[in-house]
């Protein structure tokens, strides 16, 4: 049952307490996100108010953004010994199916989601999807990962044969959260409203880039469909009620297939 009686923010719900960020842009420098370690750290303190308890750090690896493992891991030991607060911080990368993509992953020099150290957060061009996707997400598969799919929603060029075909394929869906208040365009939130709906999300992440887009999401309304969304922890027994058990707005701290 919908609890609110009236119009509630995403702050005012209570939503993020527990919350587990998996994708986010707050490594400051290294993308098109945060770009000094004072704005990071002024969102951190606030993922701390709202009780947010992890957050993963997913800066971009592209052939136009080429992070290398290195240079990413340096700078997020420099944002942990500037941090001192409660939120738990990981680093991992959203990573472009490219061809530098191909080349990593052959060499195995990837930065994984998830404690299990075997999921991989994945995007694709929003207007086109590269070429022998499914091949792609096979191999990615055979190298002993599984995909998680950044935004399912933005991609213009999928449909839902698209996103039923993906998820045969054992494929994870990531919702960004601002995508259902139409933030990206109607078009956007009616796909996000249809994936809720039937349940084929995952995870949810903020894709945070900078401050102001955080103001803009406590700010917007919760949606109820959102509010109620829960996924299945694998590795939690199974109970006597049907449906998953609810995990959706914490971190249960199982990432497996």
């Amino acid at each position: 049952m919908w609890p609110f009686r009236k119009r509630q923010t995403w702050e005012e719900s209570g939503f993020f307490r527990d919350f587990t960020d998996w994708h986010s842009h707050i490594l400051p420098g290294v993308d098109d996100g945060v770009r000094t370690m004072e704005e990071a750290l002024r969102i951190l303190a606030e993922y701390e108010r709202l009780g947010i308890k992890d957050v993963w750090l997913t800066p971009h690896i592209m052939e136009d953004v080429p992070n290398t493992t290195a240079r990413l891991r340096e700078r997020f030991a420099e944002l942990q010994a500037s941090y001192q607060g409660k939120v738990g911080l990981h680093l991992a990368a959203e990573n472009m199916l490219d061809s530098l993509f191909e080349e990593r992953l052959e060499r195995n020099d990837l930065l994984p989601l998830g404690t299990d150290g075997k999921h991989l957060l994945v995007e694709t061009s929003y207007f086109n999807p590269p070429m022998g996707l499914q091949d792609i997400l096979m191999r990615i598969k055979s190298k002993g990962y599984y995909p998680v799919l950044a935004h399912p929603e933005r991609y213009l060029y999928m449909n839902e044969e698209d996103y039923r075909r993906l998820k045969t394929l054992q494929v994870k869906f990531q919702l960004n959260l601002l995508s259902p208040t139409g933030f990206y365009g109607k078009s956007v939130a009616r796909k996000a409203a249809w994936l809720l709906k039937q349940r084929m999300y995952d995870y949810a992440g903020t894709d945070l880039h900078q401050y102001p887009q955080l103001e803009m999401l406590l700010n917007a309304s919760a949606n109820k469909n959102l509010c109620t969304f829960s996924f299945a922890c694998p590795k939690e027994k199974a109970t006597k009620k049907k449906g998953p058990r609810l995990h959706f707005r914490g971190y249960c701290g199982h990432l497996s297939a």
